[in-house]
């Protein structure tokens, strides 16, 4: 009997070793929301750097832009990357919500892409112009028709700026608002739209651009897109690893490589 007891006692202690060997081992989780192309397609590359550091990266992808951010602000993701700065500062102010932005990765010009119209000389009177509809996008996209020629806006209004403050519209263009994850799909209905840069590599589009914002200057910094947390998660190790895989040499070329210069990384 005292043998038994004795090899049952070595048995336990023996799993309890192995358990605890297996706990050094243990791979920590971060839940990360983004849109699908190029942000999911980015932190898949993120993968295998994180995971020799013992995190394992699940990705969560969403076509809208509220989603994330109420996901993250709930506790339900960790993390979410889609939107740049001046929209999630518009979305706190709106929402209540606290989310903080904690790197800045890449940038992505809106552009105007041909509908029912192939080219910008062809633009015909009465034309009617998608906009994306959540208030810094429509008015990144204005100030991007306006530097066309094809409106002009109060002088001032900056990324304030609303179709109510077109001031002169030669073409007596119509500005149609949309959800920005539906330009794609009314493009045969409309001449024109301006159209964020993830929807038009999802749609495919990306190489028919008519024109685009510039990448110079103070633009880029302005609407880079950013990994993003709720307030007071910041200093989490696993989101500082999370930040500085994306902000390595590697991800710098692989962005580079994979988008051929027309997404631009920032860090």
């Amino acid at each position: 009997m005292k043998k038994l007891t004795a090899f049952v006692l070595t048995l336990a202690l023996t799993l309890s070793l192995v358990a605890c060997g297996g706990e050094e081992k243990t791979t920590n989780k971060i839940r990360i929301g983004a849109s699908p192309s190029p942000h999911a397609e980015i932190l898949e590359q993120a993968k295998s750097q994180l995971s020799e550091q013992g995190y394992e990266l699940e990705i969560v992808e969403f076509t809208d832009y509220v989603q994330p951010n109420i996901a993250v602000d709930s506790g339900d993701l960790d993390a979410n990357f889609f939107q740049h700065t001046p929209y999630l500062d518009s979305f706190n102010a709106d929402r209540g919500t606290n989310i903080v932005s904690v790197a800045k990765i890449h940038f992505e010009p809106l552009g105007i892409y041909p509908g029912k119209t192939a080219s910008l000389d062809e633009i015909k009177d009465k034309a009617v112009i998608a906009v994306p509809n959540d208030e810094t996008n429509e008015a990144r996209a204005l100030l991007l028709l306006q530097q066309e020629g094809i409106i002009k806006l109060k002088d001032g209004v900056g990324l304030s700026a609303t179709k109510l403050d077109i001031v002169e519209n030669p073409h007596n263009v119509e500005i149609y608002e949309v959800e920005a994850v539906q330009e794609t799909n009314i493009l045969p209905d409309v001449d024109f739209a301006v159209i964020n840069g993830n929807y038009a590599v999802s749609a495919g589009i990306l190489d028919t651009v008519l024109v685009s914002e510039s990448s110079e200057g103070e633009v880029p910094q302005t609407y880079a897109n950013i990994l993003a947390v709720k307030a007071g998660n910041e200093n989490n190790e696993a989101i500082k690893a999370l930040a500085s895989v994306l902000t390595s040499d590697e991800m710098r070329d692989f962005i580079n490589e994979k988008y051929e210069n027309l997404f631009v990384p920032v860090f």
